[in-house]
């Protein structure tokens, strides 16, 4: 056992170097940093198992950091581990660092999430725990053994998404998690008790949790609360730790500058950061240093660890020749790849709705991916996520044998927690709601975006049709809003998100099979609650792998092009036997995705849509969708307001969603 002498001055180099940081970019977080740096070190030199030489080893431990705005705290405890030099810690949030003002996903260095928006970066932990149950119940303990280790601040907790992470991972008696709540009391503009008085131990007593009170600075009682948590067996645990906000921080005058809200989103500045800088035992002059015997810890932890995980690859090994079948296929699923799946005995039933073409998919997908999760928000009768649980059950605790987590009424959980889920390793995440739930979503959306997650995301009830529902339901300006993120890259360049909104049945088959192929950003599904006529027979239907194509039975040489996406290109369709009747000739295009269709050629673009030609987009949202399709010279017609409560056939009639609509508008729009 390391002496408590070695573990808080290792703790004070942290808070040395994260103080340092911050002082130096002249922007930051210092005090949430200083104040938890007796947890991280307890962890990442005593507990934390991981391979120093295969850092992406699927059976080491994991840590998820919630508040990334403790960045600091957490670089510099890597820097410990040797991931980061001591010239990177001083590039923090410079141009091109690889230590940005929040921690971004970069596992070779050790950093598991991107973190950011509160809440978010536990939900992952949780997701990442589900993942190593459910592998477990796959592969066995050999290879899925380890911990999950989260960190949650203040902020993490009142954030409403908490309840929907700890309540699940109560529920599924997750006892593989591990959870430190930096209890400081200090948050950006007050002090905590001015917004939250709750008695947070008993909130998570009742969802099944674990749950111990220490004094979070005090390094024996973080390693005795440890201990304690790995041994538990059917519930997951918190650690609620009291810590010092900004601990052994001091004022220009040399008071203690420590539990205050100022030391929070702001370097100490002036002869605060030089006397604290003293007080932690740094020299003003060269303060980014690792300590003599700081770094002596930390080379027996690595010397500890290599001995650790020596033994653990032997048993791999060693399972790995009496389970060549079960290795292949735990290579398969941590390689990143997409999942060879076999759709050719797959049949729709024309005229039906998307979101039951959709299940169609996911039954598929059931048979043939064995480490894919299907998830719904208590709709799965409704989105048709039932596709996949008919031919598995539900995840539940001590029984993860099942395929479908039941997520309840919590959208934004449920997304993180899927997320998570892919974070971990090894499995292959969807999860499903109505469209117009989709704004619950956004936040995790926006972050599988930017850590490149391949999830699924099923939406459905794509428009108005949802009917007698009325507007609280009925989705006008979420295609919109989704869309947004087709045209926002990543920083691989790629389109951040891929989204898609098939016309009929076939061409949701098509999408399904796209979206299972795309293995670097998530794609979302949009999907009709409603019937739609099938496109015309023959349509070639891989056509709509390059994002837009022309429809069959269109006119060679055309007077107009009609553009939709979704069950308005069949709407199109009905209104070109009116248009044609007046001698009037149509090509009709069916669009589910505007970004996939921009990265095809120019040469490409040009042969569906033609400069100067007339356009006419139909849309169930708002006009935008297709503006920046149709041109300036065309014309969209769409919903510029709520919807309505009625039969969705009224509705058509009524928003003039119909053939003869489209017959008038065209007329109208050609007369021009």
């Amino acid at each position: 056992m390391n002496s408590k002498q070695l573990m808080n001055h290792a703790a004070d180099n942290i808070r040395l170097l994260a103080v340092s940081m911050v002082e130096k970019a002249k922007s930051g977080h210092p005090g949430g940093a200083m104040g938890g740096a007796d947890f991280i070190n307890v962890l990442f030199s005593e507990f934390l198992v991981y391979d120093p030489d295969q850092p992406t080893w699927a059976g080491r431990d994991r840590f998820y950091l919630d508040p990334g705005h403790m960045s600091p705290m957490l670089y510099s405890a890597l820097a410990l581990q040797g991931k980061f030099s001591i010239d990177e810690l001083k590039s923090f949030r410079q141009w091109d660092s690889v230590c940005p003002g929040h921690p971004e996903r970069d596992i070779e260095r050790g950093i598991e999430n991107t973190s950011g928006p509160l809440g978010q970066g536990h939900t992952f932990a949780v997701g990442a725990a589900i993942a190593e149950k459910f592998l477990e119940a796959r592969l066995g303990s050999t290879m899925m053994q380890h911990k999950i280790y989260a960190y949650i601040s203040d902020g993490g907790v009142q954030e409403e998404i908490s309840q929907g992470a700890g309540r699940i991972a109560g529920l599924l008696k997750l006892n593989n998690l591990i959870m430190f709540y930096d209890s400081n009391e200090i948050q950006l503009s007050t002090e905590c008790d001015v917004v939250m008085k709750e008695d947070t131990a008993k909130k998570y007593q009742s969802w099944g949790w674990n749950v111990m009170e220490i004094p979070g600075n005090d390094p024996d009682a973080i390693r005795a609360a440890l201990v304690l948590a790995q041994k538990e067996t059917k519930r997951p645990t918190l650690i609620i730790g009291h810590t010092t906000m900004a601990k052994g921080a001091l004022k220009d005058d040399g008071s203690s500058y420590e539990h205050n809200v100022k030391t929070h989103g702001a370097p100490l500045g002036g002869d605060a950061y030089t006397n604290t800088v003293k007080h932690l035992g740094g020299d003003i002059n060269d303060p980014f240093v690792i300590f003599d015997d700081v770094k002596e810890l930390y080379a027996k932890r690595n010397t500890e660890l290599r001995e650790i995980v020596k033994a653990r690859h032997a048993e791999e090994e060693a399972w790995r020749k009496q389970n060549p079948e079960l290795a292949a296929k735990m290579d398969d699923w941590f390689s990143g790849n997409a999942p060879k799946v076999d759709w050719s005995a797959l049949v729709q039933k024309r005229d039906g709705a998307t979101r039951a073409a959709s299940a169609a998919c996911l039954g598929v997908l059931s048979e043939q991916v064995e480490n894919m999760v299907v998830s719904s928000a208590d709709l799965c009768n409704s989105d048709k996520t039932d596709g996949f649980l008919k031919h598995t059950h539900n995840l539940q605790a001590d029984d993860f044998s099942g395929a479908f987590f039941q997520a309840g009424v919590a959208e934004l959980s449920m997304a993180c927690i899927c997320i998570g889920m892919y974070l971990h390793g090894g499995v292959i995440p969807a999860c499903g709601t109505f469209f117009v739930f989709s704004d619950y979503m956004k936040p995790a959306v926006r972050m599988a975006a930017l850590m490149r997650v391949p999830i699924k995301f099923i939406w459905t009830h794509d428009a108005f049709r949802v009917g007698e529902d009325g507007p609280t339901h009925e989705p006008v300006e979420q295609e919109a809003q989704i869309r947004l993120m087709e045209k926002l890259k990543n920083h691989k360049g790629e389109d951040s998100v891929r989204v898609f909104r098939p016309a009929d049945v076939d061409e949701a088959t098509v999408c399904w099979k796209m979206a299972m192929e795309n293995m670097s950003t998530p794609t979302a599904l949009i999907f009709s609650r409603q019937n739609i006529t099938s496109l015309p027979e023959g349509n070639n239907y891989e056509e709509a792998r390059k994002g837009a194509y022309i429809v069959e039975g269109s006119d060679t040489d055309f007077d107009v092009i009609l553009v939709a996406s979704g069950s308005e290109v069949s709407t199109l369709v009905a209104g070109t036997e009116l248009l044609r009747k007046d001698d009037i000739k149509v090509r009709v295009v069916s669009v589910p995705s505007e970004g996939l269709f921009r990265n095809q050629s120019k040469e490409y673009q040009e042969s569906i849509l033609p400069a100067g030609s007339k356009i006419f987009g139909l849309t169930a949202g708002l006009p935008v969708n297709l503006q920046g399709l149709v041109g300036a010279n065309g014309m969209v017609y769409g919903l510029e307001s709520f919807g309505f409560s009625a039969p969705y056939k009224v509705l058509d009639e009524k928003l003039g969603f119909n053939a003869q609509n489209v017959y008038n508008q065209v007329k109208n729009f050609l007369s021009k």
